[in-house]
């Protein structure tokens, strides 16, 4: 038997007569107290609960019908297949809204698009878009608050860094990457921020030509992050641009021999070099020991960039899903994400799940997870989905609620399988039976007029009101203006 920590310490001695029997009690209690100390507080220590590192991989433009798992068979996705075996493939999670910024903030606020401060992609002058205000509540700074190291690497686009909406004041520790969205058009960008420094990269235009591919240092970076973190709870938002266009990448790798174009080859790449620095992180985790206390989950943050008729859709099949729509659009095909989540142990492997949840959940799941307390006044739009990850029921809710005001403003509500949408200020809703007509092809509106009257009452209450996005007829722009909208 192995000794304990006192068994080779010499025995006690009889103390001498001429001292006091009490003082032989006090030592006694004293030497017993000594040894029961440590022991009560290593009990109490395994009984604490551990604080589980959490990644939310979210990938720029990501679509279901990319992904291997989801029924892909051009592109390969071997870490993300991977991944779902060992996980949950989700085939109907929600993003914010179908365009990056707005639906990135969702993400980061726990508030659907009635109630976001940002709604769509606004751009303010050479570099930046509209900031997230000051005030506002996020999930970093409620993880922050839990003792949680946390860090953004990729994209931020809600706020340059002498702004409000700063990532740096919006409860991450630390940045890496581009800020600007437009900035991140470029794989071969002039400069990326490490912080709010920016750097240069010799040799890159920024045009599709360059020494430096910019997701390698991100990656890097990621890494070197995540290996910084240990024995300390982490949160980590690894904002991928991989694949927005434009299409570029460094080496088109196992495509390169392929009969397709070169746009082709390249976009196929930039989807498989996602899922390799993706496999690259989950790698990580298992070396560094913390594989199972870390909830991992990956997800795109709008539909297909491009519609299934383009040549990248017709060769990849882009709508073999049978959803209709893409980005920019409240249909399903834009608001669907491929989604998967995996923390061992907890999420169950092997499990495809048919129930709806979207980015406003994402927040009061890391409140509970983390056992962090809300402040007082502040009341997410989302529910928290430990219990639903962990194999449980889906949580119930009203309804989901979207909007989008790129160009023409457009809604989307969706109550247990019915879906109406509005394509514009003075449209009327259509309707569609999302449970058997998940491609929404026939509109039930003219059939359901009950329907149509119990979405335009949840519409209304889902929304407030928002001056820098009001709900009419955009102004046309003067002819020949042009903008870049990421």
């Amino acid at each position: 038997m192995k000794p304990d920590a006192y068994s080779s310490r010499r025995p006690f001695l009889p103390l001498r007569a001429s001292v006091p029997s009490c003082l032989n009690l006090c030592v006694c209690a004293i030497l017993l107290f000594a040894c029961y100390v440590p022991a009560t507080f290593s009990a109490h220590a395994a009984d604490a609960p551990v604080k589980p590192n959490i990644i939310f991989v979210l990938s720029d433009d990501l679509a279901q019908g990319d992904v291997g798992c989801y029924g892909q068979k051009l592109i390969k996705t071997p870490n993300l297949d991977r991944m779902a075996v060992e996980g949950t493939r989700f085939t109907q999670a929600y993003c914010g809204t179908t365009v990056c910024a707005p639906s990135r903030t969702s993400l980061m606020t726990g508030l659907h698009m009635g109630h976001s401060p940002i709604r769509a992609n606004r751009e303010i002058g050479l570099e930046g878009q509209m900031p997230l205000p000051a005030g506002t509540f996020t999930v970093a700074q409620l993880l922050k608050s839990e003792g949680y190291a946390t860090a953004c690497v990729g994209k931020w686009g809600m706020g340059l860094f002498d702004t409000t909406g700063s990532p740096l004041k919006m409860g991450f520790d630390h940045f890496f990457g581009y800020n600007c969205q437009r900035h991140a058009h470029s794989y071969f960008p002039t400069y990326l921020y490490n912080d709010d420094k920016r750097f240069d990269l010799p040799g890159n235009d920024g045009k599709g030509i360059g020494k430096t591919y910019a997701q390698n240092l991100i990656a890097d970076e990621t890494v070197k992050w995540v290996r910084a973190q240990s024995g300390r709870p982490f949160f980590l938002f690894y904002s991928i641009t991989l694949p927005h266009g434009r299409f570029e990448i460094d080496d088109v790798g196992q495509y390169a021999d392929r009969p397709w174009t070169m746009e082709q080859k390249s976009y196929a790449a930039m989807v498989s070099r996602l899922d390799s620095d993706v496999g690259r992180l989950l790698t990580l985790l298992k070396e560094l020991r913390i594989d199972e206390n870390t909830l991992v989950i990956v997800a795109g943050d709008n539909g297909s960039s491009f519609p299934p008729k383009s040549a990248l859709g017709k060769l990849f099949e882009q709508a073999a899903n049978g959803l209709r729509g893409y980005k920019r659009e409240l249909y399903e095909g834009g608001l669907r994400q491929a989604a998967i989540a995996r923390w061992p142990g907890n999420i169950p492997a092997g499990r495809v799940n048919d129930d709806p949840w979207a980015f406003w959940d994402v927040l009061p799941t890391a409140a509970e997870l983390s056992g962090a307390i809300l402040p007082e006044g502040f009341k997410p739009d989302g529910l928290s989905l430990v219990s639903f990850l962990k194999g449980g029921p889906a949580p119930q809710r009203e309804y989901f609620y979207w909007e989008l005001h790129e160009g023409r403003p457009q809604q989307a509500i969706r109550f247990g399988d019915w879906k109406a949408i509005r394509t514009g200020p003075f449209k009327a809703l259509e309707l569609y039976d999302l449970k058997s007509d998940p491609g929404e092809k026939t509109d039930l509106a003219d059939d359901k007029p009950d329907l149509i009257a119990k979405a335009e009452a949840m519409i209304k209450s889902a929304r407030v009101d928002n001056v820098d996005f009001p709900w009419k007829e955009p102004v046309k722009k003067a002819q020949g203006a042009k903008t870049e909208t990421p």
